[in-house]
């Protein structure tokens, strides 16, 4: 052997103290890196915040929020008005909980999901959109069954109002 190749005590020591360093250094990249995602995480926050409640579209045009209480509607239309339907309550109640969330998370504050669904005007919209699609489907104010045969319609689809139903 060489002597460039042989392996003296003191070569062997310092690989040893490298290799040892080696995780303390890796160590200090995951904590810089998840340092880094903490602050973006953070920062990210911070902008949504910021960003002015004006700049939100009003609660009676978000969609996804329109078209779940107007299926609560119909659905609690439904359980009324046929004696073989009944409403799931704790579920419906989950996903009214669900929907308060998700209104809060897109930036809208309880002040203002209360004063939505406290409108008057609102409610209005909502039922008129209701009654509305039961028409159009087929429902008369004198017949049940023509309600019944709507909920188990819409529970065989498995809608979202078919969803807040179920067959006695």
């Amino acid at each position: 052997m060489s002597d460039l190749t042989k392996r003296t005590p003191a070569c062997v020591e310092s690989r040893q103290a490298r290799h040892v360093m080696k995780p303390r250094h890796n160590m200090q990249k995951v904590f810089a890196m998840n340092t880094l995602k903490a602050l973006t995480v953070a920062a990210l926050a911070v902008t949504a915040l910021a960003a002015p409640a004006a700049a939100l579209e009003p609660l009676s045009q978000e969609k996804y929020i329109n078209d779940r209480l107007i299926a609560a509607r119909i659905a609690d239309r439904v359980r009324r008005s046929c004696p073989t339907i009944n409403a799931r309550i704790f579920y419906a109640y989950g996903e009214a909980r669900k929907l308060k969330r998700y209104a809060e998370q897109k930036g809208y504050s309880s002040k203002q999901i209360d004063e939505f669904l406290d409108d008057k005007q609102e409610k209005k919209r909502i039922y008129a959109v209701a009654e509305d699609y039961l028409t159009r489907n087929g429902a008369k104010k004198d017949n049940p069954e023509s309600f019944c045969r709507i909920g188990r319609a819409e529970i065989q689809k498995k809608t979202i109002i078919g969803s807040l139903l179920v067959a006695k």
